[in-house]
């Protein structure tokens, strides 16, 4: 009982939390503005563009324009994503009055693909040394090449998109942008800051702060003088429902939550009544296809995992002595690693663990073994309650028994009328007998022989 009130609990403070301001911009001045200091906000987005990254931007920019904030660094390091994601956060900067200013970083990140045309879009955009940024050629869903018309039309409209960004910027920029989306180029800082792509080379974020001081960027409103003497800055973290959503787009997670679901699912399915095993597995399908409808995957993996879990099931109804349920395995690893690992999905995005999917794979192959064995245990076990559990047990006469006459037997402490089995020899009182058979409520016995 204790843990399911811990449970409430956990889902009504989840409720809470999608409710509550996070608690960085619960003030409503930060020291920054009180102190006439210039405020710079720091986001930083590490990973694939998901969803949850989005709204991350969304929330910072929002809070930016509440504390009147000098300025936004949008710290990225990213392999990139969907187009549509790509052009919800660029469109999300551009139409933002408080200056944004793009920042690869640390040292080895990247903004590869969609984050390329994301860090253009900035009013302002930098990269720390030993970084890299481009390869922003489009792909299909899943990671394959598209038609040629489609793909031409695909190029151009990111093309025309990037010059739209850039069209400030000199000629050579133009050019390194559109070689990034024709033929998947990637350049170092350097080689970028040279083509002007970029604005600044800055090891962190200090020094990029003295880099912006005095840098005019340009805005919906017209040009404007970043100030960033002694500026305070403000790390806006991710939120709890925002780490718990970026979580949900890792296929590890995504595929323990997947099998933990369809496990408890048909628990409850199996034994109706409850409601715990039917709570959690709905909790989990819920939770992992919300993942799955943010990660590419190649769903025909889906049909070896549903194939696997009816061989679960088959061997349960139907025992083989553990051949469906070895098939069963076989299939959900098969499944894992097609809707997952598939070599057409975006390079990208992270693979599920192998290790993992066979551990977990296995696991859920003993389950229904051991489930499977019960069964035929059960089976196995004689009848214990009933009339039936009288046959076989041993008594002795209270009266005589005859072919004509029925008579009285104590068997299992308890007293019986008993008639004598056809063709069986007479008992006499005090008589040893075994229970043969059942005749309504009379037992029908026989003598043993001493």
């Amino acid at each position: 009982m204790k843990n399911w009130k811990r449970i409430l609990l956990l889902i009504f403070f989840l409720e809470i939390s999608t409710i509550l301001p996070d608690p960085a911009e619960a003030h409503s001045f930060s020291p920054a503005v009180q102190n006439n200091r210039p405020l710079v906000l720091q986001l930083t987005a590490d990973g694939p563009l998901t969803p949850a990254m989005v709204e991350y931007l969304k929330r910072g920019l929002q809070s930016a324009a509440r504390q009147n904030a000098e300025l936004l660094i949008f710290q990225i390091n990213t392999p990139g994503g969907s187009i549509d994601l790509m052009n919800q956060m660029i469109q999300e900067i551009r139409a933002s009055l408080v200056p944004v200013v793009v920042y690869v970083a640390p040292r080895g990140a990247m903004a590869g693909s969609a984050g390329a045309l994301i860090t253009m879009a900035g009013h302002a955009s930098a990269m720390a040394p030993e970084t890299a940024i481009g390869a922003s050629s489009p792909v299909g869903s899943q990671g394959e090449d598209l038609g040629q018309t489609i793909q031409a039309k695909e190029k151009n409209i990111l093309k025309a998109t990037a010059r739209s960004l850039i069209e400030n910027r000199p000629p050579e920029a133009v050019t390194l942008a559109e070689s990034m989306i024709d033929t998947a180029q990637a350049v170092s800082a350097s080689e970028a800051l040279q083509a002007g792509l970029i604005d600044f080379i800055a090891t962190n974020t200090e020094q990029l702060l003295g880099e912006l001081n005095g840098f005019v960027v340009q805005t919906q409103v017209g040009e404007r003088q970043l100030n960033t003497t002694g500026a305070e800055i403000e790390t806006i973290n991710s939120s709890f429902i925002e780490e718990l959503l970026g979580i949900l787009t890792n296929p590890n997670i995504v595929f323990i939550l997947l099998t933990i679901g369809v496990q408890a699912i048909l628990i409850e399915l199996s034994s109706p009544g409850g409601w715990v095993a039917g709570f959690i597995g709905a909790v989990c399908l819920v939770l992992a296809f919300y993942g799955l409808g943010v990660l590419d995957v190649n769903w025909f993996g889906i049909i070896f995992i549903v194939i696997s879990f009816v061989l679960f099931i088959l061997d349960i109804k139907a025992p083989t002595h553990g051949a469906l349920t070895t098939a069963g395995v076989a299939s959900l690893i098969i499944g894992a690693l097609v809707l997952f690992n598939s070599p057409s999905l975006p390079a990208f995005q992270p693979r599920v663990s192998i290790p993992l999917v066979v551990f977990m794979s296995l696991m859920t192959g003993a389950v229904f073994f051991a489930v499977l064995m019960f069964a035929l245990r059960a089976q196995k076990i004689p009848i214990r309650v009933g009339m039936e559990s009288m046959i076989a047990r041993t008594g002795r006469a209270l009266t005589a028994i005859t072919a004509d006459h029925n008579g009285q037997v104590q068997v299992a402490s308890e007293q019986w009328t008993a008639e004598l089995v056809a063709g069986a020899a007479e008992i006499s009182m005090g008589d040893p007998v075994v229970v043969v058979a059942v005749s309504g409520v009379r037992l029908v016995v026989k003598k043993i022989n001493t």
